[in-house]
């Protein structure tokens, strides 16, 4: 099952494309490359900014069903453009269990059509990747405000088999 949400579809990476491989600085004290998660399936969460309202929700969300999105062999990366620091004080502050990516330069937020140029920060936006690394569900949010639901992103990673 496929679905994008059709007022920003555009920027998003196309259903059925390769993922844009990219190499992130980690609050888990490292980098980590899209391309090495091969074999399992990944969700990219693009989020606005640490420490704010609705981001605070979805950290804690997601590492409230921390154990799901493992049993569902997939690895939540989390992507925002705070640097290392600011998301590692985040994820103590919160007890936030994912490890989160910066996105500090702005480059895969660009690439993968997120960024809000004119505030400088992404959208919040989801890309489902399988475990050949091809892209099957993509949403981007209207407002960032606005997020998923855990329920239906597991929903989307149930649905690939």
């Amino acid at each position: 099952m496929t679905s994008v949400s059709p007022a920003t579809a555009e920027g998003l990476p196309p259903v059925g494309s390769p993922a844009p491989d990219f190499t992130l600085p980690s609050t888990a004290d490292g980098e980590v490359t899209l391309s090495t998660l091969r074999g399992r399936n990944v969700l990219l969460a693009f989020f606005p900014l640490a420490f704010t309202k609705t981001c605070t929700r979805e950290m804690c969300a997601f590492t409230e069903d921390y154990a799901q999105f493992q049993t569902a062999d997939t690895v939540v990366l989390p992507i925002s453009v705070d640097s290392v620091p600011t998301l590692t004080e985040f994820k103590a502050k919160e007890r936030i269990a994912v490890d989160m990516l910066s996105d500090f330069k702005r480059d895969v937020s660009r690439r993968y059509g997120t960024l809000l140029e004119e505030r400088f920060f992404s959208n919040r936006a989801y890309v489902l990747i399988d475990r050949e690394g091809t892209v099957r569900w993509t949403f981007m949010e209207n407002t960032p405000g606005a997020r998923r639901e855990n329920a239906e992103l597991l929903q989307q990673l149930h649905a690939l088999g």
